[in-house]
């Protein structure tokens, strides 16, 4: 069986690493399995499976029409006609969709594509709420209802995927509706219960919606002693680790520099996933590191942890929950969206912004040691 998935990214961050290991797990049972991506580099051991869509030049245009017209998505359609070539001639049995949003195909092409192929089982895992709204990603921390029945104006326009002029939501909503509904044969799969009750209040809800957690490469993420303390001259401290792919006010940017003031010398706060102007923004005394050098890495900075804290706004099914929970590290984190979920039962959670009643758990730690 040919099997084909398509995102944004290939074998980095949380959901091109969900991709390969679905590649993975598919080739060892003996199917031909390709990753179509738009973005990035792929690392070496990947470039087998991978098939990149466009150029870094489509990318750019598209992102220019996003943030002048407020159409992505609806770009990369050059793109997106060389590659739906290339896939006729791979002519997949099973297609599964991952993330489409990230400026490199046009959804509107794809799926004329995908309904010209009924006997073609589709599959698309939703990360996000991109899928069923005229502009945004998520809508919690701003509590918009509007996609449930029409969007009509975006006040997160320019939020990802940022447009810095015009506001296109009521469009944007009406073709996606169109784009996506009407497909026989494909299934949505949300990797939380959480954004499956959001499936079924929105557009998408013609669709059977089937729950599957996001998993995790246990033989890379699992109790990894080392001196990595000592590399950041941190052997004494309590260390509180934060890990995003990428850090803004929704990942809770703003809560860890808050709690930075907060905390004494007894504290050593580690941010991994930080942007150059992250970085900048960060306080002296906390470690910020761009990346690491690979998983292993970060299995050691995990293991390392005394507690790894997630206060993310709006989450899926975090996957960094799942990296410091097969760590053995404990989790605090914020009751949003499907953090609680992939946090496990032995996790803490907080209300939104508890930065009190984090400290509160940090004392109960001083007194159980």
């Amino acid at each position: 069986m040919k099997v084909l998935l398509i995102n944004s990214v290939c074998g980095i961050r949380s959901t091109g690493r969900i991709c390969t290991d679905i590649a993975q797990e598919l080739s060892t049972e003996g199917h031909e399995v390709k990753i179509a991506y738009g973005r990035e580099n792929v690392p070496e051991k990947y470039q087998k499976l991978a098939v990149k869509i466009g150029s870094d030049i489509d990318q750019n245009l598209h992102c220019i029409r996003t943030r002048l017209l407020d159409e992505h998505g609806f770009g990369s359609k050059k793109a997106t006609g060389q590659f739906l070539k290339w896939a006729d001639e791979f002519n997949p049995d099973v297609l599964w969709l991952h993330n489409l949003h990230g400026y490199y195909i046009n959804v509107e092409m794809l799926f004329v594509w995908i309904k010209s192929r009924p006997h073609m089982q589709v599959k698309w895992t939703l990360h996000d709420c991109w899928a069923f709204t005229g502009h945004c990603s998520y809508f919690i921390v701003v509590k918009c209802e509007q996609w449930k029945t029409h969007c009509s104006y975006c006040s997160q326009k320019k939020c990802y995927p940022s447009s810095l002029f015009k506001d296109n939501c009521k469009n944007n909503f009406d073709r996606k509706k169109a784009t996506f509904t009407g497909v026989k044969n494909m299934t949505l799969i949300s990797p939380s219960q959480w954004l499956a009750n959001l499936v079924k209040q929105s557009f998408l809800c013609e669709y059977l919606v089937e729950i599957h957690h996001n998993t995790i490469d246990t033989t890379v993420f699992k109790p990894t002693p080392s001196d990595i303390k000592k590399k950041y001259g941190i052997e004494n401290k309590f260390v509180i680790l934060g890990v995003a792919s990428g850090w803004d006010e929704r990942k809770g940017f703003i809560d860890f520099i808050r709690l930075f003031d907060m905390l004494d010398e007894r504290y050593a706060i580690v941010m991994v996933g930080l942007t150059k102007e992250n970085l900048k923004a960060l306080p002296a005394g906390i470690i910020g590191i761009p990346h690491t050098d690979g998983i292993e890495e970060l299995a050691m900075l995990y293991t390392a942890a005394d507690v790894f804290f997630n206060p993310t706004y709006e989450d899926n099914y975090p996957t960094v929950n799942l990296e410091a929970r097969a760590c053995d590290t404990p989790i605090v984190t914020y009751n949003t969206g499907g953090s609680p979920e992939s946090a496990g039962k032995s996790a803490v959670i907080l209300e939104p912004g508890d930065l009190a009643g984090f400290l509160n758990y940090l004392r109960g730690r001083e007194e159980n040691d």
